[in-house]
């Protein structure tokens, strides 16, 4: 499945922010995962994605929204929400 401008913009984010040596941006599937038994991040990782999108993008992704669980289900749905509130 290939992965959209913006789904790449975000892979690369992830793999530049999240120190992701091993991944090459093109490697992480859109629908995949990004936590557990896809890509393997954690709480701390969700912690730095989310303030690496809001320097980026110009928006906070807050800790205490009870969309997170959905926004970080995939590259595909964090990819949507910020093209859905992005500022810059």
């Amino acid at each position: 499945m290939s992965q959209s401008a913006l789904e790449r913009e975000v892979a690369e984010l992830m793999v530049e922010n999240l120190n992701l040596e091993d991944t090459a941006p093109e490697e992480i599937e859109p629908e995949a995962p990004l936590f557990g038994d896809g890509l393997g991040l954690d709480s701390i990782d969700a912690l730095e994605l989310a303030l690496a999108v809001s320097k980026r993008y110009g928006f906070q992704l807050r800790a205490d929204d009870p969309e997170n669980e959905r926004i970080f289900s995939s590259l595909r749905q964090l990819a949507a929400h910020i093209e859905a509130h992005r500022t810059n």
